[in-house]
């Protein structure tokens, strides 16, 4: 049988309070005996809410010194806000008592994107057939025009520019490709050859994991039936499963016999973009395409709405919105590209909502702290970024990066991404709400690491105005990181760390060096009040453990209270059987 939970309840100074909970009592089935239940918690787990996490939601617990004293069945130790923080509770004999009826938690979207829609009926517009050429067949419409793409391998060999409210849709199985096939192949030594299909050599831009190589920003990517190469910097490390693009030579070489197979090298550097208004684009596949660092395969602008489509496997960004005020990138499954999922730059009131973002930065741009992973937005004003998955990839999972103001991150489920959950840095009046924020920042690539320097679930950097609430915080490499750098100067005057309230979280961290608080440089000093922390719920592996940090120093839950720090938040403590 299940052994009973116990809590013990520090209630006010000088207050002790003792119950015995089943696992039924706390709202949830005590799971089978044989289960192995990691902390990550279920979807729809929120802050205040203490439910052991379900079985088929676990993952194990990350890696980590420390991690091995916290598998010891299922003691849940409970600190109460603190009426006084500064005072010791003195001794007490523990009464048994009815346990108090749980206060409801507030809700938690589900922020898993919406189920797929039913299926739209038959296009009606210029039909556009795979051996037509889509870009003129589009400059030659007029504004308005309607085009269905049919069934089929589109070949695009330059931008498609739509005018005013022109709308393009995608038949099942239409996909627009920016590859070309290489075809002529010839034995070279131990290597295959294929020449004439290279552009002449470019300079750098962008900055790459591997920083001696340095080959992340050459465009041109190569796919053997279907399958991405990954690049390599000289002939003599080529092997299967890798390409050397030799651009002097323009020679491409691969470590396989490739005749009588599908060989492709990305080409053109975008399928879609032009300035024009009211644009849409619906369920069509975009990929191959070779857009340059920080350039996107589908361009949005103004008013454009671009709903249903996949868009994967292209060198740079997936997506890109670029003075697109007012436009809306709604349930595309984005993923698999180079370097980053989505970009923002210069919008208003861009909306980012129900997307799958996935797997991104295959062509090893920086992980840690150049605009490699989900999805980053920069000097936009307003807009929201909801509903979104934010998954696996090799860099942050959501960034606010250099003078977004007024943005919302809300109900995103983020989990599993190199670097930061979420990261908001340089910006201010922002609102990160509601998120689930799981297993991110566990990249060991340069630059990476494991202090609250290094980021966390959430990261608030250098920034002013920005509410923290309500979010599922658990199992990241850090809780919540506050970070005072020194930033220089921008639009706004002087950058600081100014007026952060963080609230009613739930936040999750056991085992290693894993924290929660600020972090400060000698240019960039935090006054008091600046940073408030209050109404959270902290899930720890002991309560003696050292899980906060202020400014260089660390502290137990109890220390931290009596710094004046979330002096009305939960302090828990979890024992959870260990993973299979």
């Amino acid at each position: 049988m299940k052994a009973p939970l116990t809590v013990l309840a520090v209630v006010a100074t000088g207050t002790l309070t003792v119950a015995v909970l089943t696992p039924q009592a706390l709202g949830t089935p005590a799971p089978a005996p044989d289960s192995s239940v990691g902390i990550r918690l279920p979807d729809d787990a929120a802050p205040g809410n203490n439910l052991r996490p379900s079985a088929e939601d676990s993952v194990p617990p990350p890696s980590g010194d420390g991690s091995e004293d916290i598998r010891q069945g299922d003691e849940l130790l409970v600190i109460g806000p603190a009426d006084d923080p500064t005072s010791t509770p003195g001794p007490v004999t523990p009464t048994p008592t009815t346990p108090p009826t749980p206060t409801t938690p507030p809700t938690t979207p589900d922020p898993t994107p919406p189920p797929a829609t039913p299926t739209p009926p038959p296009c009606a517009g210029v039909r556009i057939l795979p051996t037509d050429d889509a870009a003129n067949v589009v400059t030659k419409s007029p504004a308005g025009t309607t085009f269905c793409f049919a069934e089929g391998l589109h070949r695009i060999s330059q931008t498609i520019r739509p005018k005013a409210n022109q709308v393009l849709i995608g038949d099942k199985g239409a996909v627009l490709t920016g590859s070309v096939p290489l075809t002529e192949w010839a034995a070279d030594g131990s290597d295959w050859v294929s020449k004439g299909a290279l552009p002449p050599a470019y300079g750098q831009t962008g900055q790459c994991e591997d920083n001696v190589a340095n080959i992340c920003f050459l465009r041109e990517q190569v796919f053997l039936d279907g399958k991405h190469l990954t690049r390599v910097a000289a002939r003599d490390k080529v092997a299967d499963g890798t390409f050397y693009a030799d651009y002097a030579a323009n020679a491409i070489y691969l470590g396989v016999d490739p005749r009588k197979r599908s060989v492709e090298m990305s080409k053109t550097a975008t399928a879609i973009g032009s300035r024009a208004s009211g644009v849409s684009v619906r369920d069509l596949t975009i990929e191959h395409f070779a857009s340059a660092p920080q350039g996107g395969a589908l361009v949005l602008g103004p008013k454009w709405s671009a709903t249903g489509n996949e868009i994967r496997w292209n060198h740079a960004v997936g997506v890109m919105l670029v003075n697109a005020d007012g436009a809306t990138l709604d349930s595309n499954n984005i993923h698999h590209n180079g370097q980053l999922g989505i970009g923002q730059y210069s919008t208003t009131d861009g909306t980012i909502t129900g997307n799958v973002v996935q797997a991104n930065n295959t062509d090893g741009f920086w992980i840690a702290d150049w605009e490699a992973g989900g999805i980053k937005t920069t000097w936009s004003n307003g807009g929201t970024v909801s509903g979104n998955l934010i998954k696996d990839n090799r860099g942050v999972g959501l960034w606010s990066d250099a003078y977004d103001d007024g943005r919302t991150f809300s109900g995103n489920k983020i989990a599993d991404n190199a670097a930061d959950g979420i990261r908001f840095e340089i910006g201010r009046n922002g609102v990160i709400e509601k998120n689930m924020i799981t297993g991110n920042g566990y990249g060991t690539g340069r630059g990476s690491g494991r202090s609250l320097w290094d980021g966390g679930g959430i990261n608030v950097n250098t920034s002013s105005n920005v509410a923290v609430r309500d979010n599922v915080v658990a199992n990241n490499v850090n809780g919540i990181a506050i970070q005072s750098r020194t930033r220089g100067s921008g639009p706004w005057g002087v950058n600081v760390l100014r007026d952060i309230t963080v609230t009613g979280n739930m936040v999750t961290m056991r085992g290693g060096t894993t924290a929660t608080g600020m972090v400060q440089n000698s240019g960039a000093v935090i006054p008091d009040g600046e940073v408030t922390l209050n109404k959270n719920t902290y899930r720890l592996d002991s309560l003696s453990s050292v899980r906060f940090q202020k400014t260089g120093r660390w502290y137990t839950a109890r220390q931290w209270q009596q710094l004046g720090l979330d002096t009305t938040s939960t302090f828990t403590q979890n024992r959870l059987p260990p993973p299979n």
